[in-house]
């Protein structure tokens, strides 16, 4: 990594400011209302988890949260657009996390799908992923996206450049990932979709703790678990944007200036 990108991820740099587009507006907005919408959920670990969002265009830039700033406090005007090597590349007053740099870059890099990667410390998500077994088929939330999972190792705080290869080499061909002793990961085309995966994710673990806590738990038959792993594929790709207009409701109801 250049002398650059490091110095941005610490303190950050100032860029070329200039006009954006409104696609880069829209983006924004919706990635900004998912800042807020994990804060309004309890999601949020002050300020050191991440969501990305990759910004319309050939540049292969994309949108982070600056490194300081609590997730009820992000705009759509306040989020860092960074490219691959870490540099901001637009006017910022902000670093950007380092750690989030390693593991937004290495699949924003890898897949040009991944519309929006999120990564949350969630308790209910981090403690199923110190569990040896992970994520269990146990409710109907849990089998809708218990075969999209895949598993990484941890490795310590993801500092080190060179875990992207292996954090791509374990994602595969998923789009949610737990991250061992760590925490929870989701890609979408779109911030809504990617949102989504991460609300029945995090709601999928939060119920396998609760029913473990209550004293031994029922599993579903085989055939279930295959049923309901058939009816999400389609049906999660289709959740995003019906939920998401209701979502943005909330969050204007409460508090606009996530617009800002």
């Amino acid at each position: 990594m250049s002398a650059n990108a490091a110095t941005a991820m610490n303190r950050g740099t100032r860029g070329k400011a200039g006009k954006i587009s409104r696609e880069e507006r829209d983006v924004r907005v919706d990635l900004a209302a998912a800042y807020r919408l994990v804060a309004h959920f309890g999601w949020d670990d002050l300020i050191f988890t991440h969501l990305s969002a990759r910004v319309p265009g050939p540049e292969e830039h994309f949108l982070i949260n600056p490194y300081g700033m609590m997730f009820h406090e992000i705009t759509a005007s306040s989020l860092v657009k960074v490219d691959k090597n870490g540099n901001i590349v637009a006017d910022s007053d902000y670093g950007i996390n380092p750690a989030g740099f390693t593991i937004h870059s290495a699949i924003h890099m890898a897949k040009k799908d991944a519309g929006s990667v999120m990564h949350l410390h969630n308790n209910a998500g981090a403690a199923v992923s110190a569990q040896r077994d992970g994520l269990l088929p146990l409710t109907q939330t849990a089998m809708l996206v218990y075969n999209r999972i895949a598993y990484h190792e941890y490795e310590g705080v993801a500092l080190d450049l060179d875990e992207r290869e292996r954090l791509v080499r374990d994602l595969g061909d998923k789009d949610v990932m737990i991250l061992r002793n760590h925490g929870t990961l989701t890609i979408g085309k779109t911030v809504p979709e990617a949102f989504v995966l991460m609300y029945f994710l995090e709601n999928a673990c939060e119920k396998q703790i609760r029913a473990q806590a209550a004293g031994a738990v029922h599993y579903p038959s085989r055939e279930a678990i295959e049923t309901t792993k058939a009816q999400s594929e389609a049906g999660l790709t289709k959740a995003g944007p019906l939920v998401w207009p209701g979502l943005i409701r909330l969050l204007d109801s409460k508090d606009p200036s996530f617009r800002e």
